[in-house]
């Protein structure tokens, strides 16, 4: 068994997280632009006051979203790390299908530009990178773990266009392994690569 950062029910999260969840929502689907505090506030079952009583401005919403974020991801790596789980292709697909909100909210992310999303990306860099050498013949481990993380989160920003030709979420459970092992046959012909399948 492994930990796994779980999302609790709505009626167990303070107002607070309420409205961050709410939020993360709204982000994801209409980014920080399209979405407004009344949106939000709706979603939440709150009155926009509320809203801007906790977080102030879209702003604060984005700053607390892109926290909370960061602690999901975070936490999943050093369980996975932990675990020895990283390995496993059913992993990623629990991550995702644990809060499919964080992860929408992330894949919008990386398209609008966020510290988050940044902060992401670079993470998963390093977590590659340890486990790549350089190799005669092949660019530097770090190009190659750079590449190889946008080529994975690529995958998370056309999830939609992924999901729609598969006919399956590509961000549940159920096609997490599948879509996983379909992403690293292209650089499966690399011993140091072949048998990593940590994202």
């Amino acid at each position: 068994m492994y930990r796994l950062l779980v999302v609790p029910p709505v009626e167990d999260l303070t107002a607070r997280a309420r409205i961050r969840d709410a939020a993360l929502v709204e982000f994801g689907a209409r980014g920080v632009s399209g979405a407004t505090i009344r949106a939000i506030a709706e979603r939440a079952g709150f009155s926009p006051a509320l809203v801007q009583h906790h977080f102030g401005t879209k702003d604060g919403l984005r700053d607390a979203c892109d926290r909370h974020v960061l602690e999901y991801f975070h936490t999943q790596a050093e369980a996975g790390l932990d675990d020895h789980r990283l390995g496993e292709p059913a992993f990623l697909g629990t991550v995702y299908e644990a809060s499919q909100p964080v992860v929408k909210y992330l894949a919008r992310a990386l398209v609008d530009g966020s510290p988050a999303a940044a902060a992401v990306f670079d993470e998963m860099v390093e977590l590659v990178e340890r486990y790549l050498v350089d190799r005669s013949g092949l660019t530097d481990a770090r190009t190659r773990a750079a590449v190889y993380t946008a080529t994975r989160l690529g995958g998370l920003v056309l999830h939609e266009h992924l999901s729609r030709l598969l006919g399956v979420d590509v961000l549940t459970n159920e096609a997490g392994p599948h879509v996983s092992r379909a992403m690293l046959d292209p650089i499966a012909p690399d011993p140091a690569l072949a048998a990593f399948k940590p994202i």
